[in-house]
């Protein structure tokens, strides 16, 4: 039956005093105007404690808090995150003592070995992939490959034995180099690879044995660290699968083993919020725990260098 053309009556409409409500945007929180000249500070400060702001402040808290408390502060890195440049800042980060262990996949290895040596990385891939030239710069292929064959020889994990490796023999752009840092300031420097992903498995040199046993020892490393993760901070830059994959079977076998990681706080930061890290950083390590996950959203060459300045700042 068709409904009849009948106005709603608005007569019993009941309503309640606007001061009376908790109101989500709040004139308190809002951003402040710096004045030219102004310090970092200042205009960190400036910024409203609302959404994205509000989450890189409470990130913030939380590495100085853990600074403070000498608890951990791990960086988990995808290759990305070399690519945007902002090694340096991280290198700076670690000589400050804001950097308890690195994490890193077989590509972000191989984008950092690369700078070391020539400076420069990232191929054209839509150039050189019809050619059949991707992937085959020979350093790379031959000499990562070896590196990592005689960590397996000396019980080394793969970014312990590649480290050493860029550390002892000096490359022209070891300023540069994030492994390089790890190896001369003691930081451990796992890395995780998931074989057949990376251009140096297509090289005659590659052994499955030794890149395999180097990497499943460096998971028990990082396992290592994650286990001292109770009010550290774990921060996953840029990997969209393998790094939150790693770190939540590492946070399961700290839990099997009776380690409640608890004031843990967990942080992703990456262009998009994509499935893995938002559910195995962000929410599922510390669930029903009193530490907390927090998603920052932007790109790295941005956020990470603002994070860098705002915790040297605001200590």
């Amino acid at each position: 039956m068709p409904a009849d053309y009948e106005e709603f009556d608005l007569s019993g409409i009941r309503t309640y005093p606007l001061a009376s409500r908790a109101s989500k945007a709040r004139a308190a929180d809002f951003a402040r105007p710096v004045a030219r000249g102004a310090t970092f500070k200042a205009w960190f400060d400036s910024l409203p404690a609302i959404l994205g702001a509000a989450d890189l402040k409470r990130v913030v808290e939380a590495m100085i808090a853990a600074r403070g408390r000498g608890r951990p502060i791990v960086w988990g890195l995808g290759a990305h995150v070399i690519k945007t440049g902002v090694s340096p800042v991280l290198v700076d980060l670690m000589r400050r003592g804001w950097v308890s262990a690195i994490a890193t996949n077989g590509a972000g290895l191989i984008h950092d070995f690369e700078l070391a040596l020539s400076g420069a990385t990232s191929e054209d891939v839509d150039e050189s992939l019809g050619p059949g030239r991707f992937g085959m710069a020979e350093e790379t292929g031959v000499l990562l490959n070896e590196a990592i064959r005689r960590g397996a020889e000396r019980g080394q994990g793969l970014g312990q034995a590649v480290a050493a490796f860029l550390a002892e023999s000096n490359p022209p752009f070891a300023d540069a180099s994030i492994a390089v840092a790890a190896h001369r300031l003691g930081i451990p420097l796992t890395v995780h690879v998931a074989i057949g992903t990376d251009i140096i498995h297509m090289h005659p040199a590659a052994s499955g044995a030794a890149i395999g046993e180097t990497s499943l020892r460096d998971f028990r490393y990082f396992t290592s660290s994650v286990a001292r993760l109770d009010g550290g901070v774990y921060l996953n830059c840029g990997s969209a699968v393998i790094l939150p994959e790693v770190f939540l079977k590492a946070v399961a076998l700290a839990r099997n083993q009776g380690i409640a990681l608890d004031g843990l706080t967990t942080v992703n930061i990456d262009f998009l919020r994509m499935y893995r890290p938002q559910t195995n950083v962000v929410t599922r390590p510390v669930a029903g725990t009193s530490g907390s996950g927090i998603s920052l959203v932007g790109h790295h060459e941005v956020l990470i260098p603002l994070l860098a300045a705002a915790i040297i700042e605001c200590e």
